[in-house]
C-alpha cells in the first residue's frame, strides 16, 4: 500500500447538501477522520477518533457506487491529514464537482483552484476562536465561501465586526448560520435584515430532514 495515496475514512454516504450554495443537491459526502479543534456544538464529534485507512483507489469505487456527481469532503477536519490535498486534485481530474468543508485552522494553499472552500471562520462562542488562520482569508477565491456558525447576540456583532474588517463580502460568499441550540433562527434572520448584511442566511437542510442521524 502507498500511504501517500490513502486517508483515514469515518463514513462515505449519500444525502442531499444541507448547506452552502449547493444546498437540496444530491451529493456524496466522504467524511475524514481527526480533528484538531473541539468547537462546543460539534455533531461530529463521532470523527474525532477511529476510521479506516483505506487507498485512494478504494474510496473512488465507492463513489462511482454512489453515482452523485457532487463531492464534499468533510470530517473532523479534512486538511489535517497530509494526503487530503492530493486526493481533492484527483477528484476534481475525474470531473467530479468538488467541495471542502474546512475550519479554516490549517492553511489553504495549493489546493486544486477547481475545488469549492467551505471556510468556517469561528466565532468567540465556538470555544475556538483562537484558531482562526486569518492569512487563509487572501487565499480564498470568488467561487468559495465563508461560513460564521452564530451561537449568540454576542456571536452576531463580532461577526459583523469580522465582516466588515476583511470585506469578505466582496471576497467570496458569506454563509450566517444559527447554532440551533442557542439561538433562534428566525432572530438571527432578523437581524441580518436590520443589519442590510450582504451574507446568506443558511440553516441546515439535512438536520430539518433527518435530524441529527449519523451518515445524513
Amino acid at each position: 500500500m502507498n500511504l501517500k495515496e490513502t486517508l483515514k475514512i469515518t463514513e462515505i454516504f449519500s444525502s442531499i447538501q444541507g448547506e452552502s450554495s449547493r444546498v437540496g443537491l444530491p451529493t456524496t459526502f466522504i467524511r475524514l477522520t481527526g480533528c484538531p479543534l473541539r468547537c462546543h456544538y460539534c455533531d461530529t464529534s463521532y470523527a474525532f477518533t477511529g476510521g479506516e485507512r483505506i487507498t485512494f483507489d478504494q474510496i473512488f469505487t465507492q463513489v462511482k457506487n454512489l453515482g452523485n456527481k457532487n463531492i464534499c469532503v468533510t470530517g473532523g477536519e479534512p486538511l489535517a491529514q497530509n494526503n487530503t490535498k492530493s486526493f481533492l486534485r484527483r477528484l476534481a481530474d475525474s470531473q467530479y464537482h468538488v467541495s471542502i468543508e474546512t475550519s479554516g485552522a490549517i492553511c489553504i494553499d495549493c489546493i486544486d483552484p477547481r475545488v469549492k472552500i467551505v471556510m468556517d471562520i469561528k466565532t468567540p462562542d465556538s470555544g475556538e476562536v483562537s484558531k482562526n488562520n486569518w492569512s487563509n482569508i487572501s487565499l480564498m477565491k470568488p467561487t468559495d465561501e465563508f461560513k460564521f456558525v452564530i451561537c449568540s447576540d454576542e456571536d452576531y456583532q463580532w461577526s459583523k465586526t469580522i465582516l466588515k474588517k476583511y470585506t469578505l463580502h466582496k471576497k467570496s460568499s458569506v454563509l450566517f448560520s444559527p447554532c440551533s441550540d442557542s439561538i433562534k433562527a428566525s432572530h438571527l434572520a432578523n437581524l441580518i435584515l436590520k443589519d442590510r448584511l450582504k451574507v446568506r442566511f443558511q440553516m441546515q437542510l439535512h438536520k430539518i430532514l433527518w435530524g441529527n442521524e449519523p451518515g445524513r
